[in-house]
């Protein structure tokens, strides 16, 4: 086995490692005894390394990928129950570097529209999203340290922090942007940033290597080594993610649960999410050219998995994916959906032109409105939640995973979700979306077993209603 402890890409994600994994799932796919004893582990609720998640990936046992799924829509329920949270991408600049291959922004593009909001441009998107009920953005940026440089990035998070328009107001700001240095770490944990994302891409350094053909971001360990940087430079919160179709995913689903446990034996806290993107069309970006590409069914028993594997872990589904795939793969554990997303620069201020949609990063499947989404999600049976108290309250890093891993952070995200339902019913939701919200409201306050709890939040669902907004629970 490899060696956890290790701070080197190589070692932590070893190729060796990951193709003896992939050689004994094939020789236990149908090893009845041993599926069903990793199974009888992940219903313990503490997680599966990769190799046991990989046998159960393996598997095409229809009985036993049911019971994957049965058991991986209870372990969602038990650790984060029926809420869902929201938020949205902002793309501040698609000026980049890189030579990337699945991506439109890479630097040879040269009849893309490029662009980088100014930080009055800034104020008017984040406004427009704060007018449709947003209160956690993920900001995005290409690589480029003339254009976007991290005192940019720095002053960007500064603007939308600062923005207060009506009742609305941005609480948590992800980022997503390329691997940096320690120093860029510790200057984006001082500036108040909730979780650092960044995507592998792939695991398989050789064809990472050949899908980064040019710029910064060629450098497969510096890249893959970046979560270690951002952990040691303070930030407390970090995403994963890979995207599929670029390599096989048996493969990178390995590789991805394996930086997940180096994350937990060297710094003793995992991935506070975990994103699953596929390859999608986008400007000079034919997805057709990648020929790992991965069936809906495919997708959403990857999904079951990381679940059951990671359970402590948010997993996140962009708008990427479609309506029916979103609602395929909800009940199998994902935790967070971005809602009315825009992948141009400047696209939510004004109506998309067709050249913004040329300079989006990647085509949107999912092209509904956030009372929409949120509509949707309530006819569903789950709870739409705006939530950022645990961010604001400092339960962030291992103090999150401790109560997380007990299970008892949803005696926190059960009350505070619906308190923020609350807030988005009363200043942006349609008429319908507000009656049917009030009816799931009053329904869960009675399920919330705690009286002090209950009686706290049906307190502040109150003061809602009065005009008041700044709750932390």
């Amino acid at each position: 086995m490899y060696n956890v402890s290790s701070m080197k890409a190589e070692e932590f994600i070893s190729d060796e490692e990951i193709r003896e994994t992939l050689s004994f799932a094939d020789a236990n796919k149908d090893n009845v005894e041993l599926i069903d004893s990793i199974i009888a582990k992940a219903k313990e609720r503490k997680g599966l390394n990769h190799r046991e998640a990989s046998v159960l990936l393996a598997c095409e046992m229809p009985e036993k990928i049911a019971e994957i799924y049965a058991l991986a829509e209870q372990i969602k329920k038990d650790f984060y129950g029926n809420r869902i949270v929201l938020f949205a991408p902002l793309y501040l600049s698609n000026y980049c570097v890189n030579g990337c291959v699945y991506c439109p922004y890479h630097m040879k593009n040269k009849h893309i529209a490029r662009k980088k909001l100014t930080q009055e441009e800034i104020v008017k998107e984040v406004t427009a999203l704060q007018d449709m009920g947003h209160k956690r953005l993920a900001i995005e940026a290409g690589e480029d340290p003339v254009n976007n440089p991290i005192e940019y990035i720095l002053e960007s998070i500064k603007t939308i922090y600062s923005i207060k328009h009506k009742n609305g107001a941005i609480r948590r700001v992800n980022v997503n942007i390329a691997a940096t240095t320690v120093e860029n770490y510790r200057k984006l944990k001082d500036a108040g940033i909730g979780t650092y994302i960044l995507f592998q891409e792939t695991y398989h350094k050789e064809s990472y290597e050949k899908l980064h053909p040019t710029g910064p971001k060629h450098d497969y360990a510096y890249h893959t080594e970046a979560m270690d940087r951002a952990m040691e430079g303070g930030i407390d919160d970090v995403g994963l993610g890979v995207l599929f179709g670029l390599e096989m995913y048996r493969y990178e689903f390995a590789g991805l649960l394996m930086h997940a446990e180096h994350l937990e034996a060297v710094h003793g806290v995992g991935p506070h999410t975990i994103s699953v993107p596929r390859v999608k069309h986008a400007d000079d970006i034919d997805p057709s050219a990648f020929d790992n590409g991965i069936t809906d069914e495919t997708f959403a028993k990857i999904c079951a998995l990381i679940r059951i594997s990671t359970p402590y872990t948010g997993m996140i589904i962009s708008t990427r994916e479609s309506k029916e795939v979103r609602e395929k793969v909800l009940p199998l554990g994902v935790s967070q959906i971005s809602g009315a997303s825009r992948t141009s620069v400047g696209g939510y201020a004004e109506p998309e032109l067709e050249e913004d949609v040329t300079s989006a990063q990647f085509d949107v499947s999912d092209q509904r409105t956030l009372d929409e989404v949120v509509n949707w999600l309530m006819k569903l049976g789950y709870i739409p939640s705006f939530c950022t108290a645990c961010y604001r309250e400092g339960r962030t890093g291992d103090r999150f995973m401790a109560l997380c891993k007990n299970m008892q952070i949803l005696n926190c995200c059960h009350p505070n979700a619906l308190m923020t339902l609350k807030e988005y019913l009363e200043d942006y939701a349609s008429e319908e979306t507000r009656r049917i919200g009030m009816e799931l409201i009053e329904r869960e306050l009675s399920n919330i077993p705690n009286e002090k709890v209950r009686r706290i939040a049906s307190e502040h669902i109150h003061d809602i209603a009065e005009g008041k907004r700044d709750f932390r629970f």
